[in-house]
């Protein structure tokens, strides 16, 4: 992929509400979030070395920023020799890591998949559509549910057509 003509993070305008059709009071709770995500992914990269343009971005940065952010995270995930793996409520703490929910993980990817779109990114170059990133998400799901010895079960979707298509950009643009 040329980034001959696609800017590389930290190009965009210098006023912040110049990217936005609405102001930034007015953005709504998933609107903010994903322009935080867009933000934090683009100066992820932008930390790299060296630094990874936008443009030549693939499912590879996009698995190693969701490893990264498992630092972060808040939910104990419980090793195959630990005594309380399967519990799903441990009678006692134990050395066990820390780990990035499995929902919180996949709602990341959801909207950075948007993001990605509404900031100039085809839908079939999309790293966070990518099938690596889809077959990490479950088996970490699978891995966390068997950790907590919850069984995941899938829960059918409620169609609900007041959910958001409100269309607003971000700071990092492919153009």
């Amino acid at each position: 992929m040329s980034s001959s003509s696609g800017k590389d993070l930290g190009e965009g305008s210098s006023s912040p509400t110049e990217n936005y059709q609405q102001s930034p009071g007015t953005l709504s709770r998933y609107e903010s979030q994903k322009r935080r995500d867009w933000n934090t992914f683009g100066q992820y990269l932008k930390n790299q070395r060296p630094p990874v343009p936008l443009s030549q971005c693939n499912c590879n940065h996009v698995l190693d920023f969701l490893r990264y952010l498992d630092q972060f995270g808040k939910t104990k995930v419980h090793l195959q020799g630990c005594m309380f793996y399967g519990q799903p409520e441990p009678p006692a703490p134990c050395t066990c890591p820390l780990r990035q929910a499995w929902g919180s993980l996949d709602a990341l990817i959801g909207r950075l998949r948007a993001a990605y779109e509404e900031n100039g990114g085809s839908p079939e170059t999309n790293p966070f559509a990518s099938g690596s990133i889809r077959v990490y998400l479950k088996e970490i799901r699978e891995c966390q549910a068997k950790a907590r010895g919850i069984p995941y079960k899938k829960k059918k979707k409620a169609s609900n057509p007041s959910k958001g298509n409100d269309e607003s950009s971000s700071t990092m643009h492919f153009s």
